[in-house]
């Protein structure tokens, strides 16, 4: 068998002081990637080894990391994404952001492993990027363009093989919702991570690389996916009787919640290979999964399935011109599709994800599927999080409809629950900062606090971050990622629903099996057993975010070869159990990282009493459910080897990771 020199690394990342324009190269040796491999990893020692604690988020002292991961490139599939990491100005603790498109195979063949930005330049600049090396360029005439705008003058500059990353307004307005967008629509969106850009001066990277990363066997590279493609294909004679009508029956099903069944990740891979994410709009709003009315609503009274379906699956899909998949992805969950309606009619837009949809949708009572698609397409060319801005949106509408603000403050938007017409101008007025959108634009918390009145009653978010459109009271697996995470406020870190799709229990030892059925009371009581589940959910996620694999590339079924691929990759024979220390590791750096900030998450992230059922709900699937988030830290501490006072890692338990660079900040 014929074999590569490569490991699948570079063995090198770039450092830019952009206040001084000098650069440096970090060489790394093979065991550095044995301890860390590459994305989040990478992301994760740079930032803890570089950055002084309490550095200002929006200062030159943060430091920006954008590092693709271990698989990128290597022939692996649904490997094609990117980690960009940093200090939240929105939470003040560690940040990551997940991205897709081709930005990352383009950054990693400049020959290198990461990226990594600190200071910040007087003047608007870009970074160009490729295999020789970096240079700073002028951005002036860029500065107040949008994302599209913005990548398409640099590819005409530089070429169409260029990718960039880039920020709009709002991250240069430095809003604390700003997210960096590449390939026109995809997003490392959540933490405020594109006004750390902004702040920085650095309007976009642009990345030429020309050097494809060799691997150490190329033909088990191959072997791997071909087989893991072939599987894939299951059963892909039912996408045809995959409907919103059978959504609907779904959701009925779901809606009572006399028992959960464990989700089969096949039935999940031909839902998203047919209509991507927006499959579940309707049956979520049914189901109980997606927060209705700013999380005080019922979706089956307040937002029935006569309204759902209006933005549901085969609504959004009929709008949709073309499949749109990242680098290596054989599914293709995204689209590119046309707005419908109105004198935006006919305008080329990605197709809204569901968290968009349910966020201008499901949470603000809004069926009016044309102003989603359009609030879609300013997002995106803002550069401003749809998470964030949906779910402070409906923090305004809910201040307005109890006589916080009135028309005085709002420029005279009549602000109420599915007034599309008013949700459009305010999302305007907060991608410029204009009126009432200066107040909302650095999201939910800090408008409250200008707001005061009480105002905080309305304002859903965990540690500053707004919490996503999945609610723990359908998934009480959430509540530990939103609120018990090193970076806030993230749905895609763990969950029951992940557990069930992923089935870890056939790679990983440790991982638990998962019942075929549910009950209700089992549902919503957290154990030991059930919390140590999370903890190798949450490992297992920093796995894939270290290797550049898509989370839904792990939940559609096949058994991914994982493990496989990365010793194909690299030459190593680590077993996968060793893999999932690897993660384990990256996550209790990234949990010290915060430590070390002052920041113990049971305190600091604790959850507004809407997400734990407080006030309780009295009809629908979360009827009378309230979650005992005391509970569920306390268990979830002690399975972390964390003291429940500081949340410091006990010493010893951090030893036994290898993690002798954090200092003991606890004493058991």
């Amino acid at each position: 068998m014929h074999k590569g020199k490569g490991k699948g690394f570079w063995g090198r990342t770039l450092h830019m002081d952009l206040s001084s324009g000098q650069h440096s190269w970090r060489e790394l040796d093979e065991s550095h990637y044995q301890k860390w491999l590459a994305g989040i990893g990478l992301s994760a020692e740079t930032l803890w080894s570089q950055m002084p604690p309490g550095a200002d988020a929006l200062g030159p002292k943060n430091i920006l990391g954008f590092t693709p991961g271990l698989l990128t490139d290597t022939g692996a599939l649904f490997a094609g994404r990117f980690t960009v990491a940093g200090k939240s100005p929105a939470s003040d603790t560690w940040a990551d952001a997940n991205c897709g498109g081709y930005f990352s195979p383009a950054l990693k063949r400049c020959a290198i492993d990461g990226l990594f930005l600190s200071g910040s330049s007087s003047t608007p600049i870009y970074i160009l990027l490729t295999e020789q090396g970096p240079e700073i360029l002028d951005a002036s005439d860029l500065w107040g363009l949008d994302t599209l705008k913005t990548d398409s003058v640099l590819k005409n500059r530089h070429g169409n093989k260029a990718q960039v990353a880039c920020i709009g307004p709002a991250g240069e307005k430095k809003s604390f919702m700003a997210g960096i967008f590449t390939d026109k629509g995809r997003s490392a969106a959540r933490g405020g991570l594109g006004a750390v850009m902004g702040a920085k001066g650095v309007k976009a990277i642009v990345v030429l690389g020309g050097r494809k990363v060799d691997v150490w066997d190329r033909e088990g590279m191959r072997r791997l996916s071909r087989e893991f493609s072939a599987r894939l294909k299951h059963l892909s004679w039912l996408r045809p009787y995959l409907n919103d009508k059978l959504f609907g029956v779904m959701g009925r099903l779901t809606r009572f919640g006399y028992a959960y069944p464990r989700q089969p990740p096949d039935l999940w891979r031909l839902i998203l290979g047919k209509f991507g994410t927006c499959s579940l709009n309707a049956i979520s709003a049914h189901s109980g999964d997606s927060p209705v009315k700013n999380w005080l609503g019922i979706g089956f009274k307040d937002f029935p399935l006569a309204k759902s379906q209006r933005i549901g699956a085969e609504s959004v899909t009929r709008f949709e011109m073309k499949k749109y998949g990242c680098a290596s992805c054989p599914l293709k969950c995204g689209g590119i599709a046309t707005i419908p309606g109105g004198s935006n009619s006919g305008k080329e837009t990605h197709k809204p994800e569901y968290e968009t949809c349910c966020a201008f949708g499901t949470l603000l009572l809004n069926d009016n599927l044309e102003s989603i698609f359009l609030i879609n397409d300013m997002l995106n060319r803002a550069g401003m999080d749809t998470i964030s801005c949906g779910a402070t949106v409906a923090f305004a509408i809910e201040c307005f409809e109890n006589g916080l603000l009135t028309t005085r403050d709002t420029d005279g938007l009549e602000l109420h629950w599915g007034n599309s017409e008013a949700i459009i101008g305010l999302v305007e007025k907060m991608t410029q900062r204009q009126g009432i959108g200066e107040l909302l634009a650095d999201g939910v918390r800090v408008a409250a606090q200008k707001i005061g009145q009480g105002s905080e009653k309305y304002a859903v978010h965990c540690g500053g971050i707004e919490a996503p459109m999945h609610d723990p009271k359908f998934d009480p697996g959430f509540l530990a990622s939103y609120c018990l995470m090193p970076a806030p406020g993230r749905h895609t870190a763990i969950s029951y629903q992940y557990l069930e799709l992923q089935e870890l229990e056939k790679t990983f030892n440790r991982a638990p099996k998962i019942p075929f059925v549910t009950s209700r009371k089992r549902r919503f009581q957290y154990d030991e057993a059930k919390v140590e589940a999370l903890a190798v959910d949450a490992f297992f996620k920093m796995l894939i975010d270290c290797a550049g694999v898509c989370l839904f590339g792990t939940q559609v079924g096949g058994n991914m070869p994982l493990c496989e691929w990365l010793n194909a990759a690299t030459g190593w024979d680590l077993s996968p159990e060793e893999y999932l220390t690897i993660g384990e590791r990256v996550f209790q750096l990234r949990h010290a990282f915060n430590v070390r900030e002052g920041i113990n998450p049971a305190n600091s992230f604790a959850p507004h009493p809407r997400l734990c059922g407080n006030p309780p709900l009295t009809k629908g699937p979360a009827r009378n459910v309230t979650l005992d988030f005391q509970e569920l830290a306390r268990l979830f501490y002690k399975v972390m080897n964390w003291n429940l006072e500081t949340g410091a890692p006990h010493r010893g338990y951090l030893k036994s990771l290898g993690l002798n660079e954090i200092p003991e900040m606890d004493n058991p």
